[in-house]
């Protein structure tokens, strides 16, 4: 099962064990991680599930999508790592990811 470190604001980290198949998002709110809100459930519809990807891993997770750059639009402290979690797919190649959550959500 592969693991995501998920990082909030103050530096405070949380290791969380992630189902393949399911998203960023949804592993945070099974395990209750803090900093990510999601109020659209993740249908990329609000940009409060915003996370920026660690740099070692922003390859490996690849690109927004053009409908996920535009809700990011209203997200804060959007970075060139930003990424919406409900749009990134756990798999195994993902094992040990590290997301950091902004301060506040859009």
């Amino acid at each position: 099962m592969p693991k995501i470190t998920y990082i909030d604001s103050d530096g405070k980290g949380r290791v969380v064990d992630a189902e393949i198949g399911s998203t960023v998002m949804e592993t945070a709110i099974r395990n209750g991680v803090p900093g990510i809100v999601a109020e659209c459930g993740g249908a990329c519809s609000c940009a409060t599930c915003h996370v920026h990807v660690d740099e070692v891993w922003k390859d490996k997770v690849g690109p927004p999508s053009a409908m996920e750059e535009d809700m990011l639009d209203f997200a804060f402290d959007v970075r060139p790592t930003s990424r919406l979690s409900c749009q990134i797919k756990v798999t195994e190649e993902l094992d040990g990811l590290i997301v950091h959550t902004p301060a506040q959500q859009g």
